[in-house]
């Protein structure tokens, strides 16, 4: 894996550990794995991210936080991922996640109107809610186990790839 490329752009773990607004989480950034650039974290890390990423709520990037520290996942990874849904990437997911959660409840999905206003998505909101939802759900669960999958089998990939360009080298 280009490690040297996450490591120049990671933060520093005793930065982070020491900053007023974090103490009060104590020891539990202490866990090496939040910091180290391994298979298993940085595949933890992607899972929790693009899941967190997916779920319409605010301060997503503390649910990744927190769902990082629960896996032992890469922190920063985790967290950096999240801004995947960002303000101009966000409608299309909510769009996606809407149609998603409207295929799975068998429920005929609703179109926009010309003139999208407060009004008519307050309006419509107590039938749009439920589909929403449940497609933010799934599709951050299965994007995050795909995540997973694909980050262990690409390192392992990558690190026979690099033994046998060493082998070949020493021949």
């Amino acid at each position: 894996m280009p490690r040297r490329l996450f490591k120049r752009y990671m933060p520093d773990p005793t930065r982070i550990r020491e900053h007023k607004s974090l103490q009060f989480l104590g020891t539990l950034l202490h866990d090496p794995n939040l910091w180290h650039l391994n298979r298993h974290s940085v595949a933890r890390a992607m899972a929790v991210g693009l899941f967190a990423a997916f779920i319409p709520i605010p301060f997503q990037m503390l649910l990744a936080a927190i769902l990082a520290i629960v896996v032992r996942g890469n922190m920063p990874i985790a967290v950096s991922l999240v801004w995947l849904t960002n303000p101009v990437t966000m409608p299309v997911v909510f769009v996606c996640t809407y149609m998603t959660g409207a295929w799975l409840m068998n429920v005929p999905p609703r179109s926009l109107p010309d003139n999208l206003t407060w009004e008519w998505i307050s309006g419509q909101l107590s039938t749009l809610w439920q589909p929403f939802l449940l497609g933010s759900v799934v599709l951050g669960l299965v994007l995050g186990a795909l995540a997973y999958c694909l980050t262990m089998a690409y390192w392992r990939w990558w690190v026979a790839h690099q033994w046998k360009k060493r082998k070949l080298r020493r021949s």
